[in-house]
């Protein structure tokens, strides 16, 4: 791996981070216009950047080790380079006139545990952006443009969570965020809680086709029942003459709606929980993007003494699992669920609190 004093021998112009996000509710709610509840990790991902005198664009991942040149009016090759190419046209989009970089990139975010390491590499590779060229964009744009790039660059056809939640959450407060209006607040945890994150170890090998495909069908789900999106539907009961599968898909989403709202009443951890576990029965079995392991990583979790609730979090497939815990207790969780849950093979790792 090389440092960044041998990447740029002088060393870099400006640097800019951004976190991963864990998502507390709201799941799969995004891309249909809804609500969601995400709070930033620990962990976090750092660009770098310096002028190159070349013409020619050129990204380092420490985390990869692996580098990539191109010049600046052509395209990245595949792989990491797209998604901080997408954000340099993004930002030419703007009218700005952006000169070829040198980039390095360092993340102590897991990657493929669904705690979002792709939107991070956008916000901070847009803020680092932001500083080089002195741009007068706000943490929103930079949210909707990183957004942009993974779509057209990365061709992942996401909601705006992600890099909304990379651009405007902490790790002390969920983030309330709309979708359809980009409204957001950060609130207060439940009280006497903290965050568990867990990685489950299992690689999401299904997560990106079976992203399509639900979203595919919640948006079949949303015509035929006459409306934008099933942000639309209030009343879970609504859904239920649909055909399946969209039955279950739109009743999770419009049901899952109801949750972040009910959450953000602030009735204390303990209904906070409630919420967290039907989130979790409703992923498997409407949604039906939940695994045996992760079933049964959720299990061990809610079965614990200190936690108030747990859930898958992210696309499904594989990747983390988040509870809801009793405040200085969320290490102890993790530490006694972590083995029992490898003793069956698996590789998981606590991610949050920090070990």
């Amino acid at each position: 791996m090389m440092t960044p004093e041998a990447y740029f021998g002088t060393g870099p112009v400006v640097m800019a981070s951004a976190p991963g996000r864990v998502n507390l509710l709201g799941e799969h709610t995004d891309y249909n216009d809804g609500y969601m509840l995400p709070c930033a990790t620990p962990q976090r991902t750092q660009v770098m950047l310096a002028l190159a005198d070349d013409g020619h664009h050129a990204f380092y991942s420490a985390s990869l080790d692996e580098q990539v040149r191109f010049e600046a009016d052509q395209a990245a090759p595949p792989g990491f380079g797209r998604y901080l190419e997408g954000c340099i046209r993004l930002v030419e989009e703007q009218g700005a006139d952006v000169p070829a970089v040198r980039a390095y990139v360092c993340s102590d975010l897991p990657l493929g545990a669904g705690l979002s390491s792709s939107a991070a590499l956008e916000i901070a590779t847009l803020r680092a952006l932001r500083l080089l060229l002195h741009l007068p964009l706000d943490d929103v744009a930079l949210a909707l443009m990183g957004q942009q790039a993974e779509i057209r660059y990365a061709q992942v056809n996401c909601g705006v969570m992600d890099q909304m939640a990379a651009s405007l959450a902490d790790e002390q407060h969920m983030l309330l965020l709309d979708a359809r209006t980009l409204q957001h607040a950060l609130l207060d945890l439940p009280n006497d809680s903290e965050v568990l994150v867990i990685d489950s170890g299992v690689a999401r090998t299904l997560a990106g086709s079976k992203y399509n495909e639900r979203r595919a069908e919640c948006e079949q789900a949303a015509r035929l029942l006459g409306v934008a999106s099933l942000r639309d539907v209030l009343e879970p009961s609504v859904v239920e003459g649909l055909p399946e599968p969209y039955r279950r898909r739109a009743r999770h989403v419009v049901s899952e709606n109801l949750r972040v709202l009910q959450a953000c009443a602030q009735h204390g951890p303990a209904l906070f929980g409630q919420l967290m576990a039907q989130s979790h029965a409703s992923l498997r079995d409407d949604y039906e993007v939940s695994i045996p392991a992760l079933d049964a990583l959720v299990a061990l979790l809610s079965a614990h003494s200190a936690v108030y609730g747990a859930r898958l979090t992210g696309a499904g497939f594989g990747g983390a699992c988040v509870a809801l815990c009793r405040k200085h207790c969320a290490a102890k969780a993790g530490q006694d669920v972590v083995p029992r849950f490898n003793a069956s093979g698996h590789k998981a790792r606590m991610v949050v609190p920090l070990a």
